[in-house]
């Protein structure tokens, strides 16, 4: 077997096995995130939230009734208007959402969870394939560098980071592969002398995708472009940095043909507002950078950043003490991944409306795969070759086993809820009521669950009075019981209180709290 033929195989089953642990964590998801059910919503509804129908509020609906805001419906085959529509009325730009509904559409008229985790399942393949390149480029030079790319590559891209990204139903796997092939165009950009076209084209393409799919990319793009801007002055290569300018122009333009709600977006929509009110909140992003690098050290190195911090500290004190004088050289490429990673990184600790690892995603592969191209370069100058291999070896194993030592899951597995979600479906399948505070609007937090009970009312900011709650379940079998939700700002005890008086219920139950609200079982 000649090498190119030994190099797709072994791509080829990294990429199988990457999918079936996808698919294992695909099947062990239990619930959905509020953000997830906008995804499916915006993709396939005709509004942006279900809250927005007339009828919402005060009635009694079947499970259906949610369910068609979390679905494609025979009668929308083939309509993607409203997913401009409903990004437009968003905060987001809609490449995303597109190919959602595409997959949706091999779904049609029942929720499921999976054409969303296929979708990304298959970015996956492709950011696997990108990151191995880039690593290809990273450590060119070293021993055996295919088979240290593709295991780098692998590992990589089964963190609880990206297992995260492929179960959370959302656009940031799309990002990270937007990221990451503007990455390695750019090395080879680094590489190339002389301008070429074809190259800056392919550029330009990943441009209007990643800006087409997250407005958090242009934090990343913004310091590729000072970074060869910077290079292309100092070299002199006027004419190299005005086709390079010109790329990022054109690519603007037309994104903004495209989606011009980009700039209503950015600048003057309330998330454009929230991130130029935090620019100068010193204090926030100094909290803000602390709890996402413990979100970094969680799931993109499953736990081991400190640990990997301390070892390198306790090295530096032997160099010391051994003397040892020799430094490692670090290669440009390393320098164009690392300074957009780190300014992505602040920009989105200040602009992040909350501490979430979704907003850092896009850069947890590229920062997992840095940090251990500098612990090798840096034990490299200590030891030799051979033995570096092994303590970065010793990592990468630690880094595969320590979620079963610290229980570490992908953050929206929601392992926790698979109960709650098994009884509502079946065992207390019973009419259910939501005291629902508007204040604290968070339904879609839990519309799974009322997609899968038969009978369900979301009394809107109710008056707990004894005749209000009879009113609401007169005519309505209750021998089996009923289930409530309550969500915040209310004082549970009381209501529960009324309901059971009202209804002559003996028992309260407390079931469950969910993302947003509290959950009983009256009967």
């Amino acid at each position: 077997m000649n090498n190119k033929k030994k190099e797709t195989l072994i791509i080829t089953i990294v990429i199988v096995l990457q999918t079936i642990l996808f698919i294992i964590a695909g099947f062990q998801k239990s619930y959905i995130h509020m953000d997830e059910a906008y995804s499916l919503g915006l993709a396939s509804y005709d509004k942006t939230e279900i809250q927005a129908n007339d009828d919402f509020y005060d009635t009694w609906h079947n499970k259906e009734y949610y369910e068609d805001y979390l679905t494609v419906n025979d009668d929308e085959i083939g309509e993607y208007g409203q997913v401009y529509e409903n990004q437009k009325n968003d905060v987001h730009p809609p490449l995303y959402y597109l190919l959602l509904r595409f997959a949706m559409g091999f779904n049609v008229g029942k929720y499921s969870k999976w054409p969303g985790i296929i979708v990304n399942i298959i970015i996956y393949i492709f950011i696997t394939l990108f990151m191995y390149l880039i690593l290809q480029k990273l450590l060119n030079g070293k021993e055996k560098v295919k088979e240290k790319s593709i295991i780098l590559a692998f590992i990589s891209s089964i963190t609880m980071a990206s297992l995260t990204t492929v179960i959370y139903i959302r656009m940031y796997a799309l990002a990270t592969l937007n990221v990451l092939i503007t990455t390695y165009l750019h090395i080879k950009l680094l590489e190339s002398q002389k301008a070429n076209f074809k190259l800056l084209f392919c550029i330009g393409l990943a441009v209007l995708a990643g800006v087409l799919t997250h407005y958090y990319y242009l934090f990343f793009l913004a310091m590729l472009y000072l970074i060869f801007a910077i290079k292309y002055i100092k070299q002199k290569q006027y004419k190299n940095l005005a086709y390079y300018t010109l790329t990022m122009i054109i690519s603007g333009a037309i994104s903004l043909l495209i989606w011009p709600y980009s700039i209503k977006h950015m600048f003057f929509g309330y998330r454009g507002q929230g991130v130029i009110s935090n620019l100068l909140n010193i204090k926030l992003f100094i909290v803000n950078v602390i709890c996402y690098l413990e979100k970094m050290n969680r799931f993109a190195f499953n736990n081991l950043l400190l640990f990997i911090i301390i070892m390198i500290v306790g090295l530096i004190i032997y160099k010391k003490v051994k003397k040892i004088k020799q430094k490692s050289s670090i290669n440009e490429i390393a320098k164009i991944i690392l300074y957009p990673m780190i300014f992505y990184f602040i920009i989105v600790a200040i602009a992040s409306p909350w501490i979430e690892l979704r907003y850092i995603m896009p850069i947890c592969g590229l920062a997992f795969i840095l940090v251990m191209y500098y612990v090798d370069k840096f034990l490299n100058t200590i030891f030799k070759e051979k033995t570096s291999n092994k303590i970065i070896v010793a990592i990468l194993i630690a880094t595969l086993i320590s979620p079963l030592i610290f229980r570490i899951e992908p953050e929206v597995m929601f392992s926790d809820k698979k109960e709650i979600v098994s009884k509502m479906r079946n065992e207390l399948n019973v009419p259910t009521v939501f005291f629902f505070n508007s204040s604290h609007n968070r339904f879609l937090d839990d519309i799974l669950l009322f997609a899968t009970v038969d009978e369900s009312y979301v009394a809107k900011d109710l008056e707990y009075t004894e005749e209000n709650i009879r009113n609401i379940l007169q005519n309505k079998d209750i021998s089996n019981g009923i289930v409530v939700f309550i969500n915040g700002g209310q004082e549970n005890d009381d209501i529960l209180e009324v309901t059971k008086n009202a209804m002559d219920f003996e028992n309260i139950q407390y079931l469950k709290r969910l993302n947003a609200c509290d959950v009983y079982y009256l009967k």
